[in-house]
């Protein structure tokens, strides 16, 4: 398929050769050399797209994740201190329970010294005073002995009881603040689960975003080689079509005061037609279509490295390109499109031919805006080095600018 498209763009091209006769671009044609390019910038328009958005979400994902390590250490210190309230409230109620066993030992101790008082005549007071050990006298000891027991044992339960008391409330504000940091800690877990949740939903769409990031670097790849494949068939094609010129009838002269460009490979004194000089023009400047446009660059030898930020790309601006294509026809022209502009008639756009020479002006009015020179292929088209970033292409004229068409003379 691609040797049959390259045997159709050498036969397209062989046309050119002949006089008056302007064909449409050869195949692959330059439409398709620009809709391929279009492509080629459409796609690498979207790879820039995706790269910023891909840029933006990983800076989304550096705050989230940023977020998400702060939750997790808050998380984290929530744990540490419910651990130390579960503890002190475990402490507060081991006191407790040593506390009410206090109480429940001083109260039964209380109750045996109670009986015991009752057996020894707690009762009836008589009958222990007559019969009791010692007489009254002993029992009035016994009775002020038991007295203070009783009081010892009534002020020992009261403080068990007031320890009981201050165990509750320690116990009531130990299990307030078991319960609150539960809590604090129930509130720290959700916040480290939503901000993990949310980290993982941005590496997704990061993940999603570097996958389309390669798909679409991948389709710009597949364009651009088909684009270059393209124009690489294109020269090819160029550089297999022989150069045959036919010369014109007359007496051969090798006066120096003949008229007419000499062409390279033809005898001195040999002149050619408009149309033959503008064929061979033609044909040179499609010889380097997808050469970079470099500013400054290329002379009457092809394509050279420019001056300023054309200094290191090897190729051609508009008006080296022209005066590269002229030079294969005998003409010498200047590298400049003000010179340029008058090195020949003026040719009116509808009688203009293969070879000659269109410029654009930012003024149409006055020729010193004069930027930009390409060369006329035919069918409203010519080939040109465009901009900076650009490559030799052809393209319409009918554009913006276009001031006029010159026919250079030798």
């Amino acid at each position: 398929m691609r040797a049959a498209a390259v045997l159709m763009l050498g036969g397209a091209l062989a046309a050119l050769a002949a006089p008056g006769d302007v064909r449409a671009d050869p195949a692959p044609s330059a439409r398709d050399v620009e809709r391929g390019k279009e492509r080629v910038r459409r796609q690498a328009a979207e790879v820039g797209r995706t790269k910023a958005r891909l840029a933006q979400a990983r800076g989304e994902l550096e705050r989230l994740s940023a977020g998400s390590a702060l939750a997790v250490e808050r998380y984290h210190g929530e744990v540490v201190r419910l651990v130390r309230a579960r503890a002190a409230y475990q402490a507060v109620q081991a006191r407790l329970a040593e506390a009410g066993r206090r109480v429940e030992a001083a109260k039964a101790e209380l109750a045996v010294f109670a009986a015991a008082a009752y057996r020894t005549g707690g009762g009836n007071a008589w009958p222990a005073v007559v019969a009791g050990h010692g007489g009254p006298q002993g029992f009035m000891d016994r009775a002020a002995m038991a007295e203070m027991l009783a009081r010892q044992r009534a002020g020992a339960l009261q403080k068990v009881q007031a320890a009981v008391y201050v165990a509750e409330v320690f116990h009531r504000q130990a299990r307030a603040a078991y319960d609150e940091q539960r809590t604090a800690t129930q509130r720290a877990e959700a916040a480290k689960r939503s901000a993990e949740a949310a980290v993982a939903r941005q590496n997704e769409a990061v993940r999603r975003l570097k996958s389309r990031k390669g798909v679409l670097e991948k389709r710009l790849g597949i364009a651009r080689a088909k684009a270059a494949e393209l124009e690489r068939a294109r020269e090819n094609a160029l550089k297999q079509v022989p150069v045959s010129i036919p010369v014109s009838k007359g007496p051969v002269t090798n006066s120096p005061s003949s008229k007419g460009p000499v062409t390279k490979g033809t005898a001195p004194g040999r002149t050619l037609s408009a149309s033959r000089r503008g064929a061979i023009v033609a044909r040179a400047a499609l010889r380097w279509l997808g050469t970079p446009y470099s500013w400054g660059g290329g002379n009457a030898n092809g394509p050279t490295y420019g001056i300023a930020h054309g200094s290191r790309i090897h190729g051609f601006d508009c008006s080296g390109l022209a005066l590269y294509a002229w030079d294969k026809a005998g003409v010498r022209l200047d590298h400049w499109t003000g010179t340029q502009w008058t090195s020949g008639p003026r040719v009116p756009l509808r009688r203009m031919i293969q070879g000659d020479l269109v410029f654009f002006a930012h003024n149409t009015s006055n020729p010193s805006t004069i930027h930009h020179v390409g060369i006329y292929i035919g069918r409203g088209r010519m080939v040109e080095a465009p901009y900076t970033g650009g490559r030799v292409r052809i393209s319409s004229i009918w554009r913006n600018g276009l001031i006029g068409a010159v026919r250079p003379a030798g």
